[in-house]
């Protein structure tokens, strides 16, 4: 996912209002009004969160007859958390080799930092 999608992304997702729209939508697909039924704002609010939900790439619209559905980009939603797992995956790598460390084993391999035997502080 390219950096400015990436942004995009996380700035919609930083306000709590798109949050709740989006963990909505996890549930299913909803309309401009059925996403305004939990908060004390105006639709036309609501539907500026649904723009900046849509521009970010994380929703879009579709129409059915009178209905203009709101649906989940679960794909745009996985690689966020593609990307996030990645750097998951580095920190639990660097707590695991903390861990050994503290336990009196020595880093694995590779380790930035290798105790010296016989020093302690």
């Amino acid at each position: 996912m390219e950096e400015e999608a990436l942004d995009r992304a996380f700035m919609a997702l930083a306000d709590p209002v798109r949050r709740a729209m989006v963990a909505r939508l996890s549930r299913g697909d909803a309309t401009v009004n059925e996403l305004a039924e939990p908060f004390a704002i105006t639709k036309q609010a609501v539907s500026k969160h649904i723009q900046v939900l849509e521009h970010a790439g994380l929703v879009t619209r579709s129409r059915d007859a009178q209905r203009r559905p709101v649906h989940l980009d679960a794909a745009a939603l996985e690689q966020l958390t593609a990307w996030i797992d990645q750097y998951r995956l580095i920190a639990e790598s660097r707590f695991r080799q903390l861990d050994q460390l503290l336990a009196g084993g020595s880093p694995a391999a590779g380790a930035p930092h290798q105790e010296q035997k016989g020093k302690r502080n």
